[in-house]
C-alpha cells in the first residue's frame, strides 16, 4: 500500500514491519514522533513489542544494549544533546557487537539553542563502531530501516540510520509500504550467535587484558569493513522484492562530467534539481550522493570520481578547526589513488543549524569550483556573515 506520511513516521512504520521487539524511548525534538508513532503501534497491539519509558538517552541505550544482550531485536531514536548523551553507551553497544538500529534526526548541537538540520552530531559519533547510513528521502528511509536491521544481524554491529530535521523528518511525501510477508521474506526472526540465558548463564564484557583487548578491535574493525561487500548483496535483495536500490554511492550524471559535486541526504534533492538544469544548458556536471558513511567507501568513490578534474564537497557539519568532515573522509580517500591527475578539490560549509540550502546556494558553489579560484583554506564557508 501507499501512503502520505512524515520522514519520522517512515521510521517508524520500518521499525513495526522489521517485528521490533524492544522499543526503550526518550523524546527529543525533532525525532519525537518516531518513538510517539511506535507507542501507539504498541499500545494498540499493532506491534507486539515492549516499549519502555526512560528517564535519559544514556538509559534508552543502556536498556536497547540489555534487550540485544538478551536476544531480542531493539531500536531507539535519538537527535542532536540526546545523541551526545548516550556517547558513552554507543561505545558499548558497538565493542560488545549488539545489533541495535536507531534512527538519528541530524539536530544542531547547542550552544545555541538550535532545533534545525546540521550532521555534526551523528558525525561527531563517527569512531563508535557503529555503521551510519544517511537518507535523501521518506521511501529511502523506510526502506533503509528495514535493510539496517538485515545489515546490523548479520555483522553483529549497531546501525545508525540518519535523516534531515524537518526538511525530512517533518515534511510529508508519499511511501510505498510493504507487505509484512514480503518484509518477513527478507528479514527473518533474530537468532542471536550468544545471548543472556537464565538457563545457561555466563559472563560477558569483563575485564579484558593487553593480551585480548586488540584482537576485540581488531575483529570489530574487520566487521566494519565486511559491510563495504555485504551491503550491496543486501541491497539487491531488496531490489529484487521491492525494485528499489541505493547503494554505498550514487553517481548521477557523472560519466561525462568535469565538475562533480558530492552530497548527502536532502541537499541531494536540491543539487539534482540544479544539475539538470545547467545539464539542459550544455553544462558537464554530476553529482555522487554518499549513503553510507561507516564504514567510508574508499574504493568506489575512487572508481566514481576518477578523471573527474573539478570536485566540489558540500558539508552539512564543521569539524571546528579543521573543516567539512565529509570533505576530510574524501581527501583521506582520494589520497594516493591511481588518478591520473590530482582534482582540483574545494570543500565548502553550507547550511549550518539548518539554515536554507537553496538552488541559488548550489550553483553559486558550481560557479565558485569552476571558475578556479585560488583558496588559501580547505573550508570555504557559503552565506555567513562574518
Amino acid at each position: 500500500m501507499q501512503k502520505v506520511i512524515v520522514g519520522n513516521h517512515a521510521v517508524s512504520w520500518g521499525v513495526k514491519l522489521a517485528r521490533t521487539e524492544v522499543i526503550p524511548a526518550y523524546p527529543i525534538t525533532p525525532q519525537t514522533q518516531i518513538v510517539e508513532e511506535l507507542s501507539e503501534m504498541c499500545a494498540s497491539g499493532e506491534l507486539p513489542a515492549r516499549f519502555i519509558k526512560v528517564e535519559s538517552e544514556h538509559s534508552a541505550m543502556a536498556s536497547a544494549v540489555g534487550a540485544s544482550a538478551a536476544g531480542a531485536r531493539a531500536f531507539t531514536a535519538t537527535s542532536s544533546q540526546g545523541l551526545a548523551l548516550m556517547h558513552e553507551m554507543l561505545h558499548w553497544a558497538a565493542a560488545a557487537r549488539h545489533p541495535i538500529v536507531m534512527a538519528d534526526v541530524n539536530r544542531a548541537l547547542g550552544p545555541g539553542w538550535n532545533i534545525w538540520t546540521d550532521q555534526t552530531d551523528s558525525l561527531s559519533q563517527r569512531d563508535t563502531g557503529w555503521l551510519q547510513l544517511y537518507c535523501e528521502n521518506n521511501q529511502e528511509v523506510l526502506d533503509t530501516t528495514i535493510i539496517a536491521f538485515r545489515l546490523a544481524e548479520a555483522l553483529d554491529l549497531p546501525v545508525m540510520l540518519v535523516l534531515d530535521a524537518f526538511y525530512l523528518s517533518h515534511t510529508s511525501e508519499p511511501v510505498d509500504i510493504p507487505d509484512q510477508a514480503l518484509v518477513d521474506s527478507f528479514l527473518p526472526k533474530r537468532e542471536a550467535h550468544y545471548k543472556l540465558d537464565i538457563n545457561e548463564p555466563h559472563a560477558f564484557n569483563a575485564l579484558v587484558k593487553p593480551d585480548d583487548y586488540m584482537e576485540m578491535r581488531w575483529h570489530m574493525h574487520d566487521a566494519q569493513r565486511r559491510a563495504l561487500e555485504l551491503y550491496p548483496q543486501i541491497e539487491s535483495e531488496w531490489l529484487a522484492l521491492t525494485g528499489r536500490y541505493y547503494g554505498m554511492i550514487e553517481p548521477y550524471r557523472t560519466d561525462d562530467a568535469e565538475t562533480v559535486l558530492i552530497t548527502t541526504g536532502t541537499v541531494t534533492s536540491t543539487a539534482r534539481y540544479v544539475i539538470d538544469e545547467r545539464r539542459s544548458r550544455g553544462e558537464k556536471v554530476g553529482l555522487v550522493k554518499i549513503k553510507m558513511f561507516r564504514p567510508f567507501p574508499v574504493e568506489a568513490m575512487r572508481a566514481a570520481l576518477k578523471g573527474i578534474p573539478r570536485i566540489a564537497v558540500i558539508d552539512r557539519n564543521i569539524s571546528p578547526g579543521n573543516g567539512g568532515i565529509f570533505a576530510q573522509e574524501l581527501r583521506s580517500a582520494l589520497y594516493g589513488s591511481d588518478s591520473d591527475a590530482a582534482p582540483q578539490f574545494n570543500g565548502y560549509i553550507v547550511g549550518l543549524g539548518g539554515r536554507n540550502v537553496t538552488p541559488d546556494t548550489i550553483n553559486g558553489i558550481i560557479d565558485h569550483v569552476q571558475s578556479g579560484e585560488t583558496v588559501d583554506r580547505p573550508d570555504i564557508w557559503v552565506g555567513v556573515k562574518a
